[in-house]
């Protein structure tokens, strides 16, 4: 896939973020897993299912562990996936470190807001998955946010 597959991809995402039940110290966040031939095998956004449901850990569930099309695929996160967590057992990356998935693309990283210290980037780039950010949409992603932000 090229550069700009991932904007559009990415453009995508934002557009599911948008969908997330508005909430107060949570961000919403919007995640597609796209296979190596460019076609979108899951997609999710934060409390899609439940109130403490991740846009990541949303997709991820919609497929089985062992799709063989995952080892191929790339994960786009309008946000960077969390590394501490207080709702559910495991954080959205360690769900994507369990998954055979080797690339993630985000828009911006998580500031220090809700935790002190996302380091959800440096432990995947630590266990050898590529991360991208795409920067240049990182403000229409923080935009869905503004709840939060402002």
């Amino acid at each position: 896939m090229t550069h700009a597959d991932d904007v559009t991809w990415m453009e995508r995402a934002i557009e599911l973020s948008c969908k997330c039940p508005p909430a107060e110290g949570a961000f919403s966040v919007g995640a597609i897993i796209v296979g190596a031939d460019g076609e979108e095998l899951a997609h999710g956004y934060s409390r899609e299912t439940d109130a403490h449901v991740h846009a990541e850990e949303s997709a991820l569930a919609k497929l089985p562990t062992d799709d063989p099309r995952l080892a191929g695929a790339t994960l786009y996160s309008t946000l960077e996936p969390c590394s501490e967590r207080k709702s559910r057992p495991l954080t959205c990356t360690q769900l994507i470190l369990r998954s055979p998935i080797r690339r993630v693309v985000i828009a911006w990283r998580e500031p220090s807001l809700l935790v002190a210290d996302c380091v959800g980037v440096e432990n995947l780039r630590t266990a050898g998955i590529e991360v991208v950010e795409l920067s240049s949409l990182a403000e229409r992603a923080r935009s869905v946010n503004a709840h939060l932000l402002s």
